[in-house]
């Protein structure tokens, strides 16, 4: 469980998250949604225990992350941020092996060397293992980039906009991965955060709602209660409506 009790967090004198609570259990999809400046990705940041409160406290599975270690952090939560950057040079089976790093530091033995695999496996990358990341298109980077953050081994995978830059069909093939992992009883499950604009997407396959405006947490909950057109069009300031489209959620212009 991801527990949040009266978290702030302040950048100079402005309050970027002003006294979240909240909280949720593992399994399915997390989506953190709002408009820019709501405050999605410094709350992400915040689980991953990589800012510091002014006021408050953040527990991933009953651990502080504010006073532990960083290498059991990253035990317990995998962040992907969208500034991630690698040199040219680096394979794609490189790049996936740094999420072992905080297991081997440096030293890997054959359990990191599995879990390498696994995640090339997982992702669809075994063709591409020896390719160079920037010889990859778009969504093969990006698979790579979330097959890092699933070798990590932890529970949780906070991903910041992984569908940012994507065309149509890699967003599809991207969510219905992570989709797939994370149901209960899924070979390599993740319960997965993720901070998502597309909202298409969102309705199609986020299992909870976090939708967020101004550093506050205007909604949340299962999709279907959190997930309205009123809630987007006042979270958005625009009309908004959910439709249904072939046994599917998506949003549209109300």
């Amino acid at each position: 469980m991801i527990r949040i009790d009266s978290l702030t967090v302040t950048r100079g004198e402005r309050p970027v998250l002003d006294n979240l609570s909240l909280a949720f259990g593992e399994g399915g999809i997390t989506a953190l949604i709002g408009p820019n400046g709501a405050g999605k990705s410094t709350l992400l940041h915040a689980i991953a225990g990589l800012l510091p409160a002014g006021r408050g406290r953040v527990e991933v599975e009953g651990c502080d992350m504010a006073r532990t270690a960083p290498a059991e952090r990253a035990r317990r939560v995998a962040l992907l941020m969208q500034n991630d950057q690698v040199t040219a040079r680096l394979t794609v089976e490189d790049l996936v092996s740094f999420g072992r790093w905080s297991w081997h530091r440096g030293r890997p033995g054959p359990r990191d060397r599995e879990m390498v695999a696994q995640a090339l496996a997982q992702f669809e990358l075994e063709a591409l293992a020896r390719r160079q990341i920037d010889t990859l298109s778009g969504g093969q980077r990006q698979r790579a980039f979330v097959a890092m953050a699933w070798a990590q081994e932890t529970p949780w995978l906070l991903l910041d906009e992984p569908l940012a830059a994507l065309d149509p069909r890699h967003v599809r093939d991207l969510m219905e991965r992570l989709h797939a992992m994370s149901r209960p009883g899924a070979k390599g499950a993740r319960s997965i955060v993720i901070v998502m604009h597309d909202l298409g997407a969102t309705a199609r396959y986020a299992d909870r709602i976090i939708a967020m405006k101004d550093g506050r947490i205007v909604k949340s909950g299962p999709r279907a209660l959190a997930m309205t057109g009123g809630v987007l069009s006042a979270l958005f300031d625009t009309g908004l409506k959910v439709v249904r489209v072939e046994d599917a959620d998506t949003v549209v212009p109300a």
